[in-house]
């Protein structure tokens, strides 16, 4: 360590600490629109190109930092002007067209570097500019970097909003009158700038890296854009960093090394981000398999229990899980207040909760069947997987578009949401007498009733339904009653009596699926 702190006294050592550290902060805040666009090898492209454009400058000026700038700028921008002629006007394919411009433009710095290398007197090396030479850099290169970089980032500062919809948005920005082109375009010059800054330091080969990667592991941290921006720039910042400190320890050579420690963060970033992660997938994947587990506990147990026949045995044979796996699911319902193990039996507020499972299965099923033409037959597994996914915002927007429908199509009835009515006033079909349950909810659903001067002991029957109200008569008088209040008012048909949970459990049978693997084939 203490031979490490008495190298970076040196002065060269300083000057390439913060070389790679303004390389990595510029190519990592630029990188993130390059990725987002779909521009990783449009940056490779003008990465390999800006040769010609450092031949020139040699040939015309000498060895020059600024010279080579504006040459490599130059060559940058007649690269991308060329491989958008190709593709406008020509039949070949976006990605052939950026292969063959650039690999030209390449083929021709080579060809002329290596000519002008062996005139005596010359020191142009072809290596310096193809993998960097960071240690060598100069004051003038500082100079030149840090421009750069400060002109990098206010433009992204002040066209961030520009560069955001012109991503996200092309559409949108068109008619907004901003220009997608001139934002590419833009985009361009920036990247020419960068590579051309980034010449030295890491070479023209691994910029392309300080560009991609950080980008990449800001990617799977984040998905607001203004945090992706900064994550991207710190971790091409650290990268460049680190790298250069590894390759002064294991004498490496620094550019790639900052390459590989940039990977390696990515790496990192795969299996250990929260939320992109493959460990977070794994965990999720893991709890969301317990709680399809607890819940076809849950709907086996309220069947059984409807048909007065619920014993562990029953239970057992019905789930098709292994006595240990039953007895942890059985273990996590009583803790969660939901079933009684004493004698075994569904707790009031877990049959609420296998009423949700079932309205959800059921709804899904007539989404199928109505929306979407499939038959019975095909619909079953389906809503068997997605009853466990679907939310209460989900199932109440699919209710509402089908019309608040009472039975499946297998005739089965669906149970209304939780706090809802048995069988509300919505779901009276035209023409069929009915009553005012009486049973009903809430001393405000009564008020609301004696305000419209509905009679509790005398029939009505709907004569209209429209999407926000329907239209009651009772006693030769119409009066509308508004459809969030209908869907609350609890009723009676007339010689069916009240309507309540008890039916839900008599229809078709059920199965389990447990992590995509179906139990039996008996409906539910």
């Amino acid at each position: 360590m203490l031979d490490l702190f008495q190298q970076f006294q040196e002065l060269y050592i300083q000057r390439a600490l913060m070389a790679s550290s303004m390389v990595g902060l510029m190519c990592g805040v630029l990188g993130c629109f390059i990725v987002l666009r779909n521009m990783a090898l449009i940056g490779d492209a003008l990465a390999h190109s800006v040769l010609p454009g450092v031949v020139v400058a040699f040939i015309l000026v000498g060895n020059n930092p600024l010279a080579f700038f504006i040459g490599s700028v130059i060559a940058g921008l007649l690269t991308s002007v060329g491989i958008t002629w190709i593709q406008h006007n020509s039949r070949t394919k976006n990605d052939a067209a950026i292969g063959i411009v650039f690999t030209a433009m390449f083929a021709i710095g080579v060809i002329g570097i290596s000519k002008i290398s062996r005139r005596p007197g010359v020191h142009l090396d072809l290596d310096d500019f193809l993998f960097g030479d960071v240690l060598g850099v100069a004051n003038e290169d500082l100079y030149l970097t840090a421009a750069v970089l400060v002109y990098v980032l206010v433009s992204v500062l002040v066209f961030y909003r520009y560069l955001f919809v012109a991503t996200f948005q092309p559409i949108i920005a068109e008619t907004m009158g901003i220009s997608v082109k001139t934002i590419h375009y833009f985009l361009m010059l920036l990247l020419s700038f960068a590579v051309v800054a980034s010449l030295k330091s890491v070479g023209l080969i691994l910029v392309v890296a300080m560009l991609i990667t950080p980008a990449s592991t800001a990617l799977l941290l984040s998905n607001r854009l203004h945090w992706v921006v900064v994550l991207s720039g710190l971790i091409g910042m650290l990268s460049a960093v680190l790298g250069l400190i590894l390759a002064i320890i294991f004498d490496f050579t620094p550019a790639p090394t900052m390459a590989v420690v940039a990977t390696l963060v990515y790496l990192l970033a795969i299996f250990l981000s929260p939320q992109k992660g493959i460990i977070s997938r794994y965990l999720q994947r893991r709890t969301l398999q317990r709680r399809i587990r607890l819940e076809d506990v849950l709907k086996q147990a309220f069947r059984l229990q409807q048909k007065g026949i619920l014993t562990t045995n029953n239970l057992v044979k019905n789930l098709g899980f292994g006595q240990k796996i039953f007895q942890e699911q059985l273990k996590i319902l009583k803790n969660k207040g939901l079933i009684e193990t004493k004698k075994l039996a569904l707790t009031q507020e877990g049959k609420e909760e296998a009423k949700r499972l079932v309205r959800a299965h059921r709804l899904w099923e007539t989404y199928l069947v109505n929306q979407l033409g499939l038959t019975e037959d095909q619909i079953h597994e389906d809503a068997e997987k997605y009853e466990h996914l679907l939310t209460d915002e989900i199932l109440d927007e699919v209710d509402a578009t089908l019309g608040f429908p009472m039975l499946d199509p297998h005739g089965s009835p669906i149970p209304t949401k939780r706090g809802l009515p048995d069988f509300p006033m919505s779901h009276l079909e035209l023409s069929k007498p009915a009553y005012i349950a009486k049973n009903q909810i809430g001393e405000q659903i009564y008020s609301k009733l004696w305000q419209l001067g509905l009679v509790p002991d005398s029939p009505f029957y709907v004569i209209q339904k429209g999407e926000k109200d329907i239209i009651i008569q009772q006693n030769d008088r119409q009066m509308t009653v508004a459809g969030d209040l209908a869907r609350r008012v609890n009723v009676e048909l007339d010689g069916l009596g009240e309507r309540g949970g008890e039916e839900i459990g008599e229809a078709h049978g059920g199965g389990t699926f447990l992590g995509g693997m179906r139990s039996d084939n008996r409906r539910s």
